[in-house]
């Protein structure tokens, strides 16, 4: 038996805990505002409330649907176009359809044969190129890359050499090595759509390779991640990119061994209520 005393089932009135002013019955109320995770979701007898368990089946169904939206990448070029990208090359990975994607991630790290053999170098080898695949996020994607890639405009250093921007349908984060080799680039920096979150279905990631080659192993890589206006806003996430391209090449190196030190924020969102997502 143990010696600790009865737990009292009820707490006798007017001994509640003081709840923060301003939060009303609600003492999680004034800690929402700091991030979308889930907290202090209350509680209807033993389960959770009607409104939170509809509110996860709906998180649940929009990152299911992020997964599965097919990239409009014919929209996605001409808006990238309008910016000013010339030379965009539209490419796929040697996966047929999203469903073969899905359950054979190696061919999403591998160029479709006849697109690897027609996408030729330009005359003088790229410093950097830029690759955009629709990843586990097309939405990601189709909403983000634009203001990305414009952001990124305005962030590198003008005297970089940019290869041609590819666009890869059902695309993994290796098959951005494949494309830098072909066009003999020095780096090649990979935007690609996240692995949908319940609070995140949209993300974008960024990936930096020196030296890219089929067969790169992820500790050759930056990763710059949760790239949305939620998250780390595209305009920083450009920044911080430009960065590591820098200094990437002033090392000869990515991956472990190139440091984040730009000191650049990671968050720079505004996370109230009404903009958490």
């Amino acid at each position: 038996m143990s010696d600790l005393p009865d737990i009292p089932r009820d707490i006798p009135p007017g001994t509640e805990p003081a709840l923060p002013a301003g939060t009303g019955d609600d003492p999680w109320a004034h800690l929402r505002r700091y991030t979308p995770a889930r907290i202090g979701l209350g509680r209807s007898g033993v389960s959770a409330t009607t409104r939170e368990v509809l509110a996860f089946s709906l998180a649940h169904a929009q990152a299911r649907d992020a997964i599965h939206l097919p990239l409009d990448a014919e929209a996605l070029v001409a808006e990238v176009q309008a910016q000013g990208w010339s030379d965009v090359r539209v490419v796929r990975s040697r996966a047929r359809s999203r469903h073969e994607y899905l359950l054979r991630p190696d061919f999403g790290r591998r160029l479709d044969e006849a697109d690897a053999q027609a996408l030729q170098p330009p005359d003088a080898a790229p410093d950097l190129v830029l690759v955009v695949g629709d990843g586990l996020s097309p939405l990601g994607i189709q909403r983000h890359a634009p203001a990305l890639l414009a952001a990124l405009r305005e962030a590198l250093d003008p005297g970089l050499r940019l290869g041609p921007l590819v666009v890869v349908r059902e695309a993994r984060v290796a098959v951005g090595d494949e494309v830098g080799e072909r066009l003999r680039a020095g780096m090649v920096a990979m935007l690609v759509g996240e692995r949908p979150g319940l609070s995140s279905p949209d993300s974008v990631g960024i990936y930096l390779t020196h030296n890219p080659r089929v067969g790169c192993s992820d500790a050759q890589r930056n990763c710059i991640s949760n790239v949305r206006p939620a998250g780390q806003d595209p305009v920083t996430a450009a920044r911080r990119l430009a960065w590591l391209v820098a200094e990437g090449r002033r090392l000869g190196l990515t991956g472990v061994g190139l440091k984040d030190h730009s000191g650049l924020p990671l968050v720079g969102a505004d996370l109230s209520p009404g903009n958490a997502t």
